[in-house]
């Protein structure tokens, strides 16, 4: 892969903490202030359009809806979080301690939760209505997931070094992984129809099949922190380095490539990819990173 060209669009406020990231249906880039509880909107164009919070909410994930709003989940207060491309803001309350973390749409035209405080995977309908499912473990810190290609959501368990499956009814299967102590977070549907992983804790990216295959792959600098993974429409896996001030590229067969953000101390975390295969990463410093393969 030839190195990519990176600029950055550096947000109003340095302090608000970029987060999340996700492509809207209208075109632009959605972000969670994590620091301040806003949104931010980035146009094409690179201009910007806040959605001020509650700092105490401290949103987190944010994904697109089926019902053309963005869906954030609000780990503070133990809220889902629905904003419309022009700024209308409503949320829906979730059991308390649900703390929740990641947030996908699922198959079923709902949007589904990692409740990392309580153990749970949820769902919201667009009607507001929330059901909880409780996982077989405690202390598991469910934190990302991500809809499969078997009908099914997938969950990482950072706590309980596994990889987890539930179905729309609620069935979950665990998969342990290799490595003790991984601490298993991002989690993306890849193009070859496996599950791709970030392990923090071990420096290393993980695949998941359907039927519960798992591989490894340590990264170069096991010390990188990665922290979220996207799929590449061209058939690889984009991720953050957050410890390590890159963004790195695996290829299906597991080729790694990773690149330095141009800014020092940028704290990459959410990551989205764009139709066109533009990258692009949420920077904990009030930044936007685009990457142009």
């Amino acid at each position: 892969m030839t190195t990519p060209t990176i600029r950055e669009t550096v947000l109003p406020d340095p302090h608000c903490g970029p987060y999340g990231i996700a492509a809207g249906p209208d075109g632009a880039l959605w972000l969670t202030l994590v620091c301040t509880g806003g949104i931010a909107r980035v146009a094409a164009d690179g201009a910007v359009r806040t959605h001020p919070g509650d700092p105490a909410s401290r949103p987190l994930v944010i994904a697109a809806g089926p019902d053309g709003a963005l869906w954030f989940t609000r780990s503070g207060d133990d809220r889902i979080g629905r904003i419309t491309t022009g700024g209308a803001a409503t949320s829906v309350a979730l059991p308390v301690g649900a703390a929740p973390c990641g947030i996908a749409a699922g198959p079923d035209g709902a949007l589904w939760y990692a409740g990392m405080g309580n153990d749970t995977v949820g769902r919201v309908g667009t009607d507001g209505t929330v059901t909880a499912y409780p996982l077989p473990v405690s202390g598991g810190f469910p934190s990302m997931l991500t809809a499969g290609p078997d009908g099914a959501l997938w969950f990482t368990l950072n706590q309980a070094n596994a990889v987890g499956r539930i179905a729309l009814d609620g069935a979950v299967r665990l998969h342990p992984l290799p490595t003790d102590a991984a601490g298993p977070v991002g989690i993306t549907l890849g193009a070859d129809g496996a599950l791709w992983f970030v392990e923090i804790a071990a420096g290393q990216l993980g695949r998941v099949t359907p039927d519960g295959r798992v591989e490894e792959y340590p990264l170069p600098d096991r010390a990188a922190r990665p922290h979220a993974i996207v799929a590449d429409p061209a058939g690889g896996c984009w991720f953050t380095e957050w410890a390590a001030n890159r963004i790195g590229h695996v290829t299906p067969d597991g080729h790694i490539d990773a690149y330095d953000l141009p800014t020092s101390g940028s704290e990459p975390h959410g990551l989205a990819v764009l139709p066109d295969g533009t990258v692009h990463a949420a920077l904990e410093r009030g930044a936007v990173a685009h990457l142009t393969p």
